[in-house]
């Protein structure tokens, strides 16, 4: 099995979290896999879970390469671990939610990058980014505005999560099942 990168994407309020939570229980004892937490310049939430980071250390670490990846949205920092490349590079499928304007660096820098969107329509993701309650995501219409300017994602799989969450992890859980068992850069929407 070659390791390399499944970077789960799409909207805020789309679940990406939600279901790679579910896909980590799932695939919790099963060594193939790697869900690192990301570091962000915001402590941890319902919502995320993340690692916190401040953002001079942000700002350091990143000057200094020691992010697999890093980007700024909503104003905030974000960053996947430099060990994540090490998983990736010794055999593991590391499970990442990343911004989807960083897909086509990704692709560039990283071993055998597979892409999971997960997407909902509007109305749903409005829903679920007022339900969060979190004064730090801003407009939840700016939000949603932002979404449709990244544009199109040239995706392995997508996702439309507005059902039963369990339902659309599942679909996660196969297609990462799936990467485990091939070259994750030649995986198709099979297991969906």
């Amino acid at each position: 099995m070659a390791g390399g990168f499944v970077f789960v994407v799409g909207p805020s309020g789309a679940g990406k979290d939600t279901l790679i939570r579910l896909a980590r229980a799932e695939l919790c004892n099963d060594p193939r896999f790697s869900f690192p937490r990301r570091l962000v310049t915001r402590e941890a939430s319902t919502w995320e879970d993340n690692d916190t980071i401040d953002d001079e250390s942000f700002a350091r670490s990143h000057a200094a390469g020691a992010f697999t990846l890093s980007w700024r949205a909503h104003g905030l920092g974000y960053a996947l671990p430099g060990s994540c490349r090490d998983a990736a590079e010794a055999g593991q499928v590391v499970v990442c939610n990343l911004s989807r304007t960083l897909i086509g660096e990704a692709r560039k820098k990283l071993p055998n990058v597979s892409v999971v969107e997960v997407t909902a329509s509007v109305a749903v993701l409005a829903a679920r980014l007022a339900l969060r309650g979190r004064s730090e995501d801003g407009n939840i219409g700016a939000r949603i505005a932002r979404s449709r300017e990244v544009g199109a994602v040239a995706a392995d799989l997508t996702i439309v999560n507005e059902g039963a969450p369990e339902t659309a992890g599942r679909k996660l859980t196969a297609f990462l099942r799936k990467c485990a068992e091939l070259d994750v850069r030649n995986v198709d929407a099979a297991a969906s």
